[in-house]
């Protein structure tokens, strides 16, 4: 399978493995599995750096290029998936969150997240992996 993290995701694993279940760290370590970021999450870490928010201070361009590294594959944000928002139902408000959620489905990945607003999509919407 693969698997796009959202963005909280991409930041555990970065800096913080050990918050994940025991589960979701095999499948992240498993070497078989395809694992995506999309230019989503670089974008709403940017911001939030931007907005000089306490206790977040990541650099997006350094944090683009260690996934790189270390093997993930950078989803672009494509018209398709911004239009592929206008059906998912409202139940959830955060832009970045629903973008992620229509990426996954178009693309036919996994997401990996443990923010129960987007858990909600799961039902018929997306196939997720909660994160703990």
């Amino acid at each position: 399978m693969a698997y796009l993290l959202d963005t909280h995701a991409l930041i555990w694993a970065a800096a913080e493995p050990s918050r994940f279940a025991p589960a979701v760290l095999a499948i992240l370590q498993d070497e078989r599995n395809p694992l995506f970021f999309s230019a989503a999450s670089i974008w709403e870490i940017a911001i939030k750096t931007a907005l000089n928010k306490p206790h977040f201070n990541i650099n997006a361009r350094e944090m683009a290029v260690a996934l790189k590294r270390v093997g993930y594959l950078e989803l672009p944000i494509s018209a398709h998936h911004a239009a592929g928002i206008a059906a998912l139902p409202p139940m959830h408000q955060d832009p970045f969150d629903r973008l992620l959620v229509a990426q996954a489905r178009a693309e036919g990945l996994v997401l990996v997240t443990n923010d129960g607003n987007i858990i909600r999509y799961c039902d018929g919407y997306i196939d997720l992996v909660p994160c703990t």
